[in-house]
């Protein structure tokens, strides 16, 4: 995860460090909209105060505003609309260190569908997807950008040495304890890809190399 993105993600859920943010925030979930004044009387707190914790969670993302005559008259004389509060369909989903669960489960399914329809075994269809998907990311890298950044933006935190590259973190940590030898290859076919897709492949060459407190995949240079 990139610092922008952490920092938006920390801001977002940093909203809800306030007991009535967090009640006003699970009313909004409960009555799916909600206007200043009936939140203020479900919150038991002024207009204002219901006011400022709605647009707070404006703020940080968490909720998003329409406006809408409840009255349901429209044309002169029909008054303003109501300010309402609804879900927002923005994710916010934090991890220290980082995991990439969702980029472990949309390879895993879209291998499993392939392997369905075209009858490709299991493992093949895996590496050819994570391989496919790593390529994408290192081809839409931006030239000049460093590997050693962009393993650093999907979670890996890499620590350069003098001929190698080791990481620090597994971002499919959990999931590669369970099942080590898929996830563990899922992983190092998807590094590789980024490799091919970054035209690095003349400078570092990943391999597994499992080590307790490190990523089961390293980078040697060649």
């Amino acid at each position: 995860m990139n610092l922008k993105k952490f920092e938006d993600q920390v801001s977002g859920v940093a909203a809800l460090d306030n007991a009535i943010s967090r009640r006003a925030y699970r009313l909004v979930i409960d009555e799916g909209w909600v206007g200043r004044d009936q939140a203020a009387e479900a919150l038991h707190v002024a207009r204002s105060v219901a006011a400022f914790h709605l647009e707070k969670l404006v703020d940080a993302g968490l909720v998003k505003v329409r406006f809408e005559r409840l009255s349901g008259r429209t044309g002169p004389g029909a008054g303003r609309p109501t300010k309402l509060y609804g879900r927002s369909t923005r994710e916010f989903d934090i991890s220290l260190p980082p995991r990439r669960y969702d980029l472990a489960g949309s390879l895993l399914a879209h291998a499993v569908w392939t392997s369905e329809s075209e009858g490709t075994p299991i493992a093949e269809a895996l590496a050819d997807t994570a391989r496919t998907a790593g390529e994408a990311v290192g081809a839409a890298t931006s030239k000049g950008i460093p590997l050693v950044e962009v393993l650093a933006q999907h979670g890996y935190e890499p620590k350069e040495q003098q001929h190698e590259i080791k990481l620090l973190n597994c971002p499919f940590d959990i999931l590669a304890e369970q099942h080590r030898e898929l996830v563990c290859g899922m992983n190092l076919d998807f590094l590789k890809g980024v490799i091919a897709g970054m035209n690095e492949a003349e400078s570092f060459v990943p391999h597994l190399s499992p080590e307790p407190g490190y990523c089961c995949v390293r980078f040697v240079a060649v």
